[in-house]
């Protein structure tokens, strides 16, 4: 539940920013939006940085050796501000470039390059935020982020507020406030692990081995992502050229799917957590006992919300559009949605523990399976030539039910038997 809280109040980051700056006008909404868009990719590009931390802090903390898990997680912030230096210097250089190649001009185009310009500063803090939220999940603690997240979304909406209106500082304003609540984050993780460092007599400069090693297994988390990310990206195209009618109901759909997904990325997070603990403690027996346990709730939670998905399907639509062809298409996708949800939960939750055992290198390798299996599929759907509610309801059993089961199937052939329980300080063995 704690980790749901935190996963919920990031996003709600940028849902502020965008009721704030909606009252300037259209243009600067609409810059936001595409600025939005570069964050929004290359945060999620680096969401790694967590998901490596964790279980590496897990296992040597499961192994009973706090000093190393600490040290793991020094190195896993130091890669994160590494990165974040790298990263906001070449945001800011390259801002108009970015914001051209996204199809900006005019106002909407200036507007962008200043929310991206002033959102550097704080990029640096979001990859810290990521890195050291890895750290705490690592440690067993999620509610610490919970508390961080809920007290940086209240300074966000305050500084962002006064900053666009007070200060007139428009979406350059906006940008600074979420910059400067994201450094407040940030600071507040330095310090809980630089006093935890130095109670443990652990050194606050991080090992170039460290860092190498957090890099490593990063590289096929961030593999990956890029998979997941370029099967949206493939469905994006498909429902486009279906037309403006499909693409619209489809973003609706996502929404609502993204939206659920969070419920079971907050699964996901306790299976890395826990997982990643015993198995560092040498305990798989109970390692397994857990996996088996989490799957009953992810695949539970599915079939329940999956039943309220398709009973308020065919009437939820006005809260998004008055037009009644996009309400219809909506209901029709939400249908394959709900039929969906118990795979999605089964999926979300082997996806944690393997990420929390460290497996990284096979869901890589799983992830580029699953989207040669998935691309046939987005094909024949684009060559059916189908608009409307027709055209989504073959979309989404082709993303919903074909990419997922896809996922589902390489996922669970990996759990199928006890490989994948490598027990020890680190994935190799007791070190």
């Amino acid at each position: 539940m704690p980790a749901l809280g935190a996963l919920i109040a990031e996003p709600l980051f940028l849902l502020a920013d965008s009721a704030i700056v909606g009252h300037l006008g259209v243009d600067e909404l609409a810059g936001v939006g595409l600025a939005s868009t570069v964050l929004q990719t290359a945060v999620g590009l680096m969401v790694f940085l967590a998901y490596s931390t964790t279980p590496a802090v897990a296992r040597l903390l499961g192994a009973g050796r706090l000093p190393e898990a600490l040290a793991a997680g020094r190195d896993g912030v130091g890669l994160a501000v590494l990165l974040g230096v790298a990263l906001s210097a070449a945001g800011w250089a390259t801002a108009p470039q970015l914001a051209s190649l996204l199809g900006a001009e005019g106002a909407v185009h200036a507007f962008a390059v200043d929310y991206l310009r002033w959102s550097m500063p704080g990029l640096t803090a979001m990859l810290v935020v990521l890195a050291a939220t890895g750290v705490l999940r690592g440690l067993q603690d999620t509610r610490t982020p919970l508390v961080v997240a809920g007290a940086g979304f209240g300074v966000n909406i305050v500084l962002n507020y006064l900053l666009v209106y007070g200060a007139g500082m428009s979406v350059a304003g906006s940008a600074l406030g979420t910059s400067l609540a994201q450094w407040g984050m940030a600071a507040v993780y330095l310090v809980m692990i630089v006093r935890a460092a130095r109670r443990e007599q652990v050194t606050l400069r991080p090992t170039l081995r460290g860092i190498r090693g957090t890099a490593g297994v990063g590289s096929w988390l961030m593999l990956r992502t890029l998979s997941l990310r370029a099967a949206i990206l493939a469905t994006v195209f498909v429902a486009t050229a279906q037309g403006p009618l499909s693409l619209a109901s489809h973003q609706l759909v996502m929404t609502v799917f993204t939206f659920l997904a969070f419920a079971l990325d907050a699964l996901a997070i306790a299976a890395q957590a826990l997982i990643g603990k015993e198995l560092g403690s040498g305990n798989a027996p109970l390692a397994r006992a857990l996996t088996r346990r989490m799957l009953v709730w992810g695949v539970g939670f599915g079939v329940v919300t999956g039943a309220l998905l398709a009973a308020v399907a065919p009437f939820v639509g006005w809260i998004f559009t008055t037009d009644p062809a996009v309400q219809a298409a909506f209901a029709a996708g939400l249908w394959v949605l709900a039929a969906s949800q118990p795979v999605c939960g089964f999926v979300f939750v082997l996806d944690g523990v393997l990420i929390g055992a460290g497996d990284a290198r096979y869901l890589a390798l799983a992830g580029l399976v699953n989207l040669v299996v998935y691309v046939p599929l987005l094909v024949l759907v684009a060559r059916a030539d189908l608009t409307g509610g027709t055209g989504i309801v073959w979309l989404w059993l082709a993303f919903g039910v074909g990419y997922m089961l896809a996922r589902a199937a390489t996922l669970g052939w990996r759990v199928r038997d006890d490989r994948w329980m490598v027990t020890g300080a680190t994935r190799g063995g007791t070190a």
